[in-house]
């Protein structure tokens, strides 16, 4: 049996959040909205889903919103850097170094 994974924008807390059928929090990611960049800060499953792609699906979800809201990306989370490093259909939203004063 596969879990429910729900992935959802808790803006009130400046992080996604992923939740099972029941509500149950799996894991998130604290992220800082800044103008036009959005900086993904710890990203972090529970220890009882761990292995059971939340982390992925929050990362996914995440930067398709960020894609969608036209938000360059600031990795500064490891777990954001490899998941971008890996998942380079998303490479075009990373904030270059070269623009970090902008």
């Amino acid at each position: 049996m596969e879990t429910e994974i729900n992935v959802v924008d808790a803006k009130d807390r400046s992080r996604y959040e992923a939740l099972d059928a029941d509500g149950t929090l799996m894991g998130f990611v604290d992220y800082k909205l800044h103008p036009g960049v959005i900086a993904f800060l710890h990203a972090e499953t529970l220890p009882e889903f761990r292995g059971h792609g939340v982390a992925g699906r929050i990362a996914s979800k995440s930067l398709d919103d960020a894609r969608a809201l036209g938000l360059r990306v600031k990795p500064a989370c490891p777990f954001y850097r490899d998941y971008l490093e890996q998942h380079t259909e998303y490479a075009d939203l990373v904030k270059r170094p070269a623009e970090e004063n902008q």
